[in-house]
């Protein structure tokens, strides 16, 4: 397939990941083919253990399949040597998981632009839009608090700010409240929604919460390794 014909900011073919287990060959992805457009929240649904978290972490190009492609605006990513393929990550994706990882002997500042450090840009040039990020995320009082000083709720946040530093193609997110109370996962969602809105930012993510989910672009629903159903709800831009 030629990469000119894609469409969509990324875009899954015919992607299989098999596992081996001693003897056992362990499928946990068979053939899924997705296409991601800018600017949408797509959601990824279905039962625990049915390839959910594997197929995130392929799109974010952290593992590798074991047959298939995976292009990004266009670009066969696992064709790239490993140096590239980190340089491509960093600049083109953002990740978002379900438990922070924020660095805990930095500031929640610090922590957002660590991406533009490990590029060695700038500190004076990028902190004004790392200040913005927070300010967005509703942490402008707290830029010089340390993890610890935050509450779950707002440590999700100060990752969120991180993922969106450099100004990705696209956000994936592992179950980005399953660490979180009822209140604070509506915030984080809400949050979400506001961040497309205003920057148009694509997302990817993986969530068992069925009402954040009625608030997204589309939804997939995987089960035993495949696609089993595809819901639009709106459109992009909607």
């Amino acid at each position: 397939m030629n990469p000119s014909e894609k469409i969509g900011i990324l875009q899954a073919v015919n992607i299989h990941k098999v596992y081996q287990s001693g003897p056992a060959r362990i499928e946990v992805l068979k053939g899924i083919s997705l296409t991601i457009q800018p600017g949408e929240i797509v959601v990824i649904m279905g039962p625990s253990g049915v390839g959910k978290s594997t197929l995130l972490n392929l799109l974010g190009t952290l593992d590798k399949p074991t047959s298939g492609n995976i292009y990004i605006n266009g670009e066969d990513v696992f064709q790239f040597t490993e140096q590239k393929l980190a340089r491509f990550r960093n600049r083109h994706i953002g990740f978002v998981f379900q438990f922070h990882y924020l660095m805990p002997e930095f500031t929640a500042l610090e922590n957002v632009m660590m991406p533009r450090m490990i590029r060695g840009n700038n500190w004076k040039v990028d902190e004004p839009f790392a200040i913005q990020l927070l300010s967005d995320v509703g942490l402008k009082d707290r830029l010089h608090h340390k993890p610890n000083q935050l509450s779950g709720g707002e440590q999700q946040r100060v990752a969120i700010a991180r993922a969106l530093m450099n100004q990705p193609e696209v956000v994936l997110a592992d179950e980005p409240t399953g660490d979180l109370d009822r209140k604070n996962s509506r915030m984080l969602f809400n949050l979400i929604l506001d961040l497309n809105r205003k920057y148009q930012q694509t997302f990817v993510i993986v969530t068992h919460d069925e009402m954040f989910a009625e608030q997204a672009h589309r939804i997939i629903l995987l089960g035993d390794g495949m696609i089993e159903k595809e819901t639009v709800l709106r459109k992009v831009g909607t």
